[in-house]
């Protein structure tokens, strides 16, 4: 990489990157058979748990402080480029059909907008001010949630979102795949995984890429969780949109309650297919429109609500 007018330092500091080392031991991996080339990749793929273990105690912090945010009305919105956008935009896009959340709760920011999916929009991810116009087209209020993604920790579209955000009074959480970012340092959540060298050199798609789609699993699946949006490890919020999970929506039903298909059949009707409705009807003996209105003074709390119904 050459270096750019505005940025004459780029190179040298992408050299001092674990993520952008150069791993001589590998340098002819090319030559390897190709057996031997996945089990070297299989190998270093098998570090990142332990990498994402290290900073547990990092994650759980951020994911009680964005569920708090989003307790009280806040969206979770994801901000990054290139590979960390489109993980942001893939977590988002799976919340509503797992969780049902409504349009808009969960949002993947990425630079360069949609098209950034498919193709590299160039020079987007250098602009903290794309960043800011981005957001601000969301309206962010300081009841909403902002992580910034970037396996470099220096990407100014994902670090320009984080500082917008905390001047806004937004809950920020930057995740990063370098120590000492400064992604981490301008959120008030900082988590860095380090996940060291890739086996191409450079490529933060291959082992940053995959931790921070396990720790943005965590971040949403476990806020979910703290929301109410799962009743033990049953998604009993799924939106029931296809024959799957139509399919899916009773038998989740079946095993919260151990209750006959018929009976399934006939709660489920009666509460217009919503699981955790048709669960507390059978669980609770209520009616269909008792169940919403425990579970709306509940806050959607299907463990709340029964012990209200059972009083």
């Amino acid at each position: 990489m050459t270096a750019t007018p505005h940025h004459p330092d780029l190179r040298s500091q992408l050299e001092t990157l674990a993520t952008e080392a150069f791993r001589p031991e590998l340098a002819e991996i090319d030559q390897l058979a190709t057996l031997d080339i996945a089990r070297t990749m299989n190998a270093e793929d098998a570090t990142l748990a332990a990498a994402v273990a290290a900073r547990l105690p990092e994650i759980a912090a951020a994911i009680d402080a964005v569920a708090a945010r989003m307790a009280r009305g806040g969206r979770l919105v994801y901000a990054g480029a290139g590979t960390a956008g489109r993980l942001g935009v893939l977590d988002a896009s799976e919340c509503p059909p797992t969780f049902n959340t409504a349009p808009g709760q969960v949002v993947g920011l990425i630079a360069g907008g949609p098209d950034a999916m498919v193709t590299s929009v160039e020079g987007a991810e250098d602009s903290p001010e794309l960043a800011r116009a981005d957001l601000d087209a969301l309206g962010l209020t300081a009841d909403d949630a902002v992580v910034g993604v970037s396996a470099s920790g220096r990407t100014p579209y994902a670090v320009g979102a984080v500082e917008h955000a905390r001047s806004v009074g937004a809950l920020t959480v930057g995740l990063a795949c370098n120590p000492g970012s400064a992604l981490a340092a301008a959120a008030e959540h900082g988590i860095e995984v380090v996940t060291g060298p890739e086996l191409i050199t450079g490529s933060t798609r291959l082992k940053a890429g995959t931790a921070q789609k396990l720790v943005l699993n965590m971040l949403s699946t476990i806020t979910m969780v703290r929301l109410g949006k799962t009743y033990g490890n049953l998604m009993v919020d799924v939106r029931a949109s296809n024959e799957k999970l139509r399919a899916r929506s009773r038998r989740i039903v079946a095993l919260a309650t151990g209750a006959a298909d018929a009976d399934i059949e006939r709660a489920l009707t009666a509460t217009d297919g919503e699981v955790k409705h048709a669960i507390l009807v059978l669980l609770a003996d209520v009616d269909g429109p008792t169940a919403a209105r425990l579970l709306a003074d509940s806050d959607g709390h299907l463990r709340a609500a029964l012990a209200a119904a059972h009083g």
